[in-house]
């Protein structure tokens, strides 16, 4: 997967997105995922990989400060149709790389993010980065469960997958390693799909070591 792909695959995914990605199971989880979440009037909230919005839906008119970013122009565009809102920007940027000085946001989201990146332990150090020391980082994605191998169906399947725009064979606690020294797993517990998408909640615990 490299970002020049990712334009391609979400440009053809973006018109169908919200009908698969959020209904069913998908939206039963997101439900899941954000239920019971509430932050102080102000709080600055980052949206990594904010796609077409599907989560911005559950943060409205909270009094929040709401940033999303997107690589995918299409995607954002959808976002931007359904969210005309002076307290959510809607940016295009890679990731991999963000724009912001460290210590900007008080909470980050990134769902669906981490399995279609091209490297997503650059995109985790950079979340880590611009997270507020005493933060979270809330994340929904797929992963292989903690101390467990990756199934034969996913083995093979995985090339194929990759090619379509995502990763169906991550280890979280792989990625994490190179954040260790500054952030914790808070939670780690199944969401959909018998485990293999899981909610994971990360903190901050002390400020990162790269340079703005």
């Amino acid at each position: 997967m490299n970002n020049r792909w990712n334009k391609i695959i979400y440009k053809c995914w973006s018109p169908l997105y919200d009908r698969i990605f959020n209904t069913g199971q998908f939206l039963k989880a997101r439900q899941k995922m954000f239920k019971e979440i509430e932050f102080k009037k102000g709080s600055k909230i980052l949206f990594v990989g904010v796609g077409t919005g599907a989560d911005l839906s559950f943060f409205l008119n909270k009094g929040y400060e709401i940033t999303g970013i997107d690589i995918s122009r299409d995607m954002l565009e959808i976002a931007k149709a359904k969210y005309d809102d002076k307290d959510i920007s809607l940016i295009e940027m890679d990731a991999q790389n963000m724009k912001f000085e460290s210590e900007s946001f008080d909470y980050i989201f990134g769902d669906l993010i981490l399995s279609v990146v091209p490297d997503p332990t650059l995109t985790m150090k950079e979340m880590v980065r611009v997270l507020k020391r005493g933060g979270n980082v809330y994340i929904l994605d797929k992963f292989i469960p903690k101390n467990k191998e990756i199934r034969t169906g996913q083995k093979l399947l995985r090339p194929m997958i990759k090619w379509l725009g995502t990763d169906i064979g991550l280890d979280f606690y792989q990625i994490q390693h190179y954040v260790k020294e500054e952030s914790k797993v808070l939670i780690d517990e199944e969401i959909m799909m018998h485990g293999l998408y899981r909610k994971i909640v990360c903190e901050k615990t002390a400020k990162s070591n790269q340079l703005d």
